[in-house]
């Protein structure tokens, strides 16, 4: 059983808000959130909460907060489903499937961003982070392919980094963050976990109880950042 990460670098108050709690990684962070009794409340926001493609849906979840947000996590991405998989080869490359994956990875994080950070405290730690993940990395990348998946991460991590700017300005305490969980045993890599060796494939537990652990050890110096699960900066 993994140990619930305290949180104790956040204010006692506020709700914390996981949306993606529909997957296991999403499902894991809101259940150690709730474990820590940091917050007033965990809203854990599936897709009938929320719809990452209709900003409508958003704007409501936003208003229905019953107290200020400290943390707001976006446990979401698109690999593979939908008429989306990765790309072996620049030949594979179709534009409804770039197009998805641009609004499921990039655009709909950015405006759970546009919706929910305004209504972080003025003053004390607030953070926003999102899921990325190491391949889109510009320069980690020594394989290519994944096109899409790669693209959509990294233009993620951009507009994270456009949050954190933006921010500083009205919330210099608040955070902002890309996170790479690891390879976690979940639907979204199921097909490619055959070339996972064991110990590196983490159970959505133990990449929640990383993931928390890099959110309350970071700070404003770190805001617009991207992080592994194991607290190492990403290189851009």
């Amino acid at each position: 059983m993994t140990a619930p990460c305290p949180l104790t670098s956040f204010p006692a108050d506020g709700c914390a808000v996981v949306v993606g709690a529909g997957g296991g990684l999403g499902a894991a962070l809101a259940e150690a959130l709730a474990a820590s009794g940091r917050f007033s409340a965990v809203h854990a926001l599936r897709r009938a909460d929320l719809d990452l493609e209709d900003e409508a849906s958003i704007a409501a979840a936003a208003a229905r907060l019953d107290a200020p947000p400290r943390l707001v996590i976006v446990a979401t991405g698109l690999l593979h489903g939908q008429g989306v998989a990765p790309e072996k080869a620049l030949r594979a490359v179709d534009p409804a499937a770039l197009l998805k994956s641009y609004a499921i990875n990039a655009v709909g994080p950015a405006l759970v961003a546009k919706h929910f950070t305004p209504l972080f405290p003025r003053a004390g730690k607030a953070v926003f982070a999102a899921l990325s993940a190491r391949v889109g990395s510009l320069g980690d990348n020594r394989l290519g392919g994944w096109h899409g998946y790669r693209a959509s991460k990294a233009a993620l991590n951009m507009l994270l980094r456009n949050v954190a700017i933006e921010l500083a300005r009205t919330r210099p305490e608040a955070v902002c963050l890309a996170l790479h969980p690891g390879t976690v045993d979940t639907g979204l890599s199921a097909p490619f976990q055959a070339a996972v060796p064991g110990e590196r494939l983490f159970t959505a537990a133990f990449s929640a109880a990383r993931l928390l652990e890099v959110i309350d050890h970071r700070g404003p110096e770190d805001s617009g950042g991207v992080f592994d699960w194991a607290d190492k900066p990403v290189p851009w």
